[in-house]
């Protein structure tokens, strides 16, 4: 860490969130950056390859990529604090949650369709969006939401002892192991289970899947935007072609989660390895 501690820099919280999301580009790198630049340890790679996730999944209007971006940057520094994967994944989990209420407390949705009005797939919709420019809403929130992510985080971060030395699993983690992500990785992706902090929504294994292919092509291709990629298209087709269609957690495993044991236990009966499977290997 340099002179500031992790207190000092939530007091302060970030004061360039729109500056940064300019430059970046995407909520979702924003905020990867913006969190792990607060807890003292930026990685360009992992932040380059949360890009696809902005506009709620490859722009198709579901979960904030603020959110996404957020969650991940939480892993990472979940998994530098605690002793032991199974430990740093709820503290990830529990942390994402706490953040995620803070946002939704702010805006009212968690969807990125209902914050931008926007249908990133319709070219009209779009054209709405930048003209009429509510494309703004997006900067004002991330300057305004980004000081208070960052304290928010912190408080989830600092329950660490909230651990019974029992084997947590989730859905999101799993894809990722199975794509041969190191145990880091695995707890980076940890608060995606679920549909995002057990949400229900979108799937966060889809989410893990997409990040793990990307950080694959940021590897390859040093320096450029990995917004859109094939690979990530490819991981999304596969995903579609398994799920019929659905991408809300919540229809495809007909559960709603309210815990992390609840999960744990889903995905130990087998819940959703055969989606598992089809996203590690497309």
């Amino acid at each position: 860490m340099n002179k500031h501690t992790i207190k000092e820099l939530a007091l302060a919280g970030p004061k360039d969130a729109r500056k940064v999301f300019r430059k970046l580009g995407t909520c979702s790198r924003t905020f990867t950056y913006l969190l792990n630049r607060e807890f003292g340890h930026p990685h360009e790679e992992s932040e380059r390859a949360a890009d696809p996730l902005a506009g709620g999944i490859l722009q198709k209007g579901h979960q904030c990529g603020m959110l996404w971006g957020s969650s991940l940057a939480i892993g990472a520094e979940a998994y530098r604090r605690c002793t032991h994967p199974g430990q740093a994944m709820i503290v990830a989990m529990n942390a994402t949650r706490m953040v995620m209420a803070s946002f939704e407390e702010r805006e009212k949705t968690i969807q990125c369709r209902e914050i931008t009005h926007c249908d990133f797939n319709n070219r009209w919709s779009m054209a709405k969006y930048l003209f009429s420019g509510r494309f703004l809403h997006c900067f004002k929130l991330a300057d305004q939401w980004a000081p208070e992510a960052v304290q928010v985080a912190l408080k989830g971060l600092s329950h660490t002892e909230e651990w019974a030395d029992h084997e947590v699993l989730n859905c999101a983690s799993e894809v990722a192991r199975k794509m041969g992500a190191t145990d880091e990785q695995m707890v980076m992706v940890a608060g995606f289970a679920g549909g995002l902090g057990l949400s229900g929504s979108a799937c966060g294994a889809l989410s893990a899947a997409i990040w793990m292919r990307t950080m694959d092509w940021c590897r390859a291709h040093p320096g450029k935007s990995a917004f859109k990629t094939p690979e990530a298209e490819q991981v999304l087709n596969a995903f579609l072609e398994h799920t019929n269609s659905t991408l809300l957690c919540r229809e495809i495993t007909r559960k709603q989660f309210l815990t992390q044991d609840d999960h744990t236990t889903f995905i130990q009966q087998g819940g959703c390895s055969a989606l598992i499977k089809t996203l590690a290997h497309s």
